[in-house]
């Protein structure tokens, strides 16, 4: 595998032992004497609050609730963002199986992995202002396997395909299907390693690497318009930094997005495909070490999960009950 970059030896996947028009025209008036100026400043002062209204509206663009997993599965969670409150009544996993993983799209409904004894199936929640509307089987998406904690989810903002994780032992398996198709293409490894922090970035599927027993941790991406096969296909992307083991590739596919944790303060961080450092996006104190890292629906915002949940501009959601959460 020659990508153009060195790989560390000890993370190379082939070789490893072990996110105004104007409100109002000024209306023409005839005034005489000294009320001119009070109405000009009216005016003025109303043409200003109209023209607000719109671009406070345009810049809430963050959701306002996110959906989580119960950490026994067994149950859905709206949670809304801002009072930490859940949001209508919990939603029952169906019978026979739990709820394990749960992602976003850009419509705002969320595609959920359902495991069973012997194969995954997936349903969808859609919401109505907010609270748990209906929950229906995704048609055509069906990964065999059952339950491991490992598992991780990702799918595109379009809905359009859903990468999922199973394992054979320590050994992973990346399916990746469309559910409006059928079309389903899978990698492997006989690698022991675990595969999470999947990302979408149009076919392009990021994923963190991690082999069993190590603490080094390298972002891979692989492209799934291509031959399916073996895992070892995949590129490197960067080795995370020393308490980072989540990072996410941004929906223009341009950087890197990675968590890193320190004495209690989590940092997020942008990085080149190269895995040089460009920017800091927020800093702040959290509960636990991070396990989870997630790009809004609406493409902009982030949001990790470190015992709590945490995003930039809004208070932290109540999260210690949850498996896993997508906002």
């Amino acid at each position: 595998m020659d990508d153009g970059r060195r790989e560390d030896p000890g993370t190379r996947l082939g070789s490893w032992k072990g996110l105004v028009p104007l409100g109002m025209a000024a209306a023409a008036a005839l005034l005489i004497g000294g009320g001119v100026d009070t109405v000009h400043r009216h005016q003025r002062a109303a043409e200003k609050e109209h023209e607000a209204k719109p671009a406070a509206k345009a810049e809430k663009t963050e959701p306002t609730v996110v959906v989580g997993v119960g950490k026994q599965g067994t149950s859905l969670l709206v949670r809304d963002v801002g009072t930490g409150a859940n949001v209508g009544l919990p939603v029952a996993a169906p019978q026979g199986r739990r709820f394990h993983r749960v992602a976003a799209l850009k419509d705002g409904s969320y595609i959920v992995a359902t495991p069973g004894d012997r194969d995954v199936t997936f349903q969808r929640l859609r919401l109505d202002d907010g609270r748990p509307k209906d929950l229906k089987p995704v048609p055509k998406a069906t990964v065999p396997g059952g339950f491991s904690a490992w598992s991780d989810l990702a799918v595109t903002p379009d809905g359009a395909q859903i990468a999922y994780v199973t394992y054979r032992g320590t050994r992973a398996r990346v399916d990746v299907l469309s559910p409006e198709t059928g079309v389903h293409k899978v990698w492997t490894t006989k690698l022991r390693a675990r595969v999470g922090s999947l990302s979408w970035s149009g076919t392009t599927l990021s994923f963190v690497w991690s082999p069993v027993g190590s603490a080094a941790h390298q972002v891979r991406t692989l492209d799934t318009s291509g031959a399916a096969g073996d895992l070892k296909t995949s590129k490197a992307a960067m080795a995370l930094p020393k308490g980072s083991s989540n990072a996410v590739l941004s929906r223009d596919g341009n950087s890197l997005i990675a968590a890193v944790a320190k004495n209690s303060e989590l940092t997020l961080q942008t990085y080149t495909l190269q895995g040089n450092p460009t920017k800091t996006l927020w800093t702040q104190k959290v509960k636990g070490l991070p396990t989870g890292l997630d790009i809004a629906h609406t493409g902009r915002g982030l949001m990790v999960t470190a015992g709590d949940l945490y995003a930039q501009g809004v208070p932290t959601v109540p999260g210690e009950d949850l498996a896993d959460a997508a906002w």
